[in-house]
């Protein structure tokens, strides 16, 4: 069987997407691009309305390029809009939501084989244990995903994810040494350690540690380092309130932590960062980030900001401006709200038009985008130690441990090498390897 696969959506998504690659090719099972494909996939997102617009559009395009295909589907928005999944086509023989990932592929398998239908989504709040798939990346990569987590307790006003993952449920510290082990002896560089909401990783496992306490994100980033001594681990998104002295600490401790940390921040006021039910204000996010400097010198962080969110005044978005540009982000992903069915705020009083959400959203992205390039400036004349993935025309790309893309001559595939910094290409960071 040939199959294409598209994904949409985040980090964890892109594991899911690799951990199905695997499956698939255990069983025999070939990747193709060139429109030739028994079946499509596509592992959908539903996070935003947009999200859910590109899942169905991905579904049609993998069909338009692969006459005489058959569609499988799984992930957030076929998860919420099973019925919808369903009506994309008639070839859309395969509906299944975000869990079941190896009966997933069984179904696939069967679909190609016996031209056989098949929709299978469950109810995510009864999922109790988190499913272990392969981890590792698609062929050729340097970097790994290594998923510790899924589901999410939070319940923010605007957030569809958890009636799409569930609560949350967690890889125990000894399952995730022995993956993290397993991808440093497949010759992986670095491993970025991912989940839907890792800040919340071990409230559900038992009391494992000397004190009786549960084990927490802290331990799960000292496992996988301690089983994969010599790789760089990368973290994924973090809620503020997770970073304390002790975690700082800990993260220092394990020496191979990279110098980048995504925090999930949303909105620079108070006020509506209580409307959307966060559970920190501006002073935190303000502590958490400092003290991630103060341990990380030269860290890049990084942030999500929903803009236009119902109630927001003009004196709120200003005041978010405000904040974020003496926050110093090094790059941000923003998005205008987007209503979610089924979410406390879709039935908020005063929501915005959309042109003011978008209004707001690219005031925000011109002063994310100033910081961009007051950070991308200040790692001139700094060395960089790099992980090289591709080459174009004699020329090594592949990103510093602060995930800023840096190009130099002379490098290698999978080759770490320090850079100095000369020289700055739009997006892009120009160096010497010293």
């Amino acid at each position: 069987m040939k199959y294409a696969i598209a994904t949409l959506g985040c980090k964890v998504n892109q594991f899911e997407t690799q951990a199905i690659e695997a499956l698939l090719a255990r069983r025999g099972h070939s990747a193709t691009d060139a429109g030739d494909a028994d079946v499509v996939i596509v592992n959908t997102c539903a996070v935003t309305a947009e999200s859910g617009r590109k899942s169905r559009q991905a579904v049609r395009r993998l069909l338009r390029e692969n006459p005489g295909a058959i569609a499988a589907v799984c992930g957030c928005f076929s998860q919420l809009s099973p019925e919808e999944t369903a009506a994309l086509g008639a070839e859309v023989r395969v509906v299944y939501g975000s869990g079941d990932r190896e009966r997933f592929v069984a179904a696939v398998e069967r679909a190609a084989a016996e031209n056989a239908s098949e929709t299978h989504v469950d109810d995510p709040f009864r999922r109790r244990t988190m499913e272990l798939l392969p981890a590792g990346a698609l062929e050729g990569r340097t970097r790994a995903y290594l998923k510790i987590q899924d589901g999410c307790d939070n319940f923010c006003s605007y957030c569809v994810i958890p009636y799409a993952r569930g609560r949350v449920r967690s890889m125990p510290p000894g399952d995730i040494a022995a993956q993290a082990g397993r991808l440093a002896g497949s010759g992986f560089r670095e491993i970025v350690v991912t989940g839907i909401e890792i800040a919340s990783y071990g409230k559900d496992l038992p009391p494992q540690r000397p004190d009786g306490a549960r084990p927490g994100l802290s331990d799960a980033i000292l496992a996988a380092a301690a089983a994969a001594p010599g790789l760089r681990l990368r973290l994924g998104s973090l809620e503020p309130t997770v970073v304390t002295e002790a975690f700082c600490a800990a993260l220092k401790a394990c020496g191979s932590l990279c110098r980048h940390f995504h925090l999930s921040l949303q909105s620079g006021c108070d006020r509506t960062l209580a409307a959307m039910r966060r559970r920190y204000d501006t002073a935190r996010f303000a502590s958490s980030a400092a003290l991630l400097r103060e341990t990380f010198p030269g860290c890049a962080l990084t942030a999500d900001l929903i803009t236009g969110f119902p109630g927001e005044t003009e004196a709120d978005h200003r005041a978010t401006l405000d904040f974020i540009r003496s926050a110093g982000f090094a790059s941000m992903h923003i998005f205008p709200y987007s209503p979610r069915p089924g979410t406390a705020a879709a039935a908020m009083p005063d929501q915005l038009p959309r042109a003011v959400r978008e209004a707001r959203a690219r005031e925000a992205q011109q002063a994310a985008e100033e910081m961009r390039q007051a950070y991308l400036a200040a790692q001139l004349g700094r060395t960089l130690p790099v992980l090289f993935e591709t080459e174009r025309d004699g020329l090594w790309q592949g990103h510093a441990d602060n995930y800023c893309v840096v190009c130099a001559r002379g490098a290698g595939h999978g080759i770490m090498k320090n850079v100095k910094i000369i020289s700055i290409d739009g997006e892009k960071l120009i160096g010497i390897i010293v």
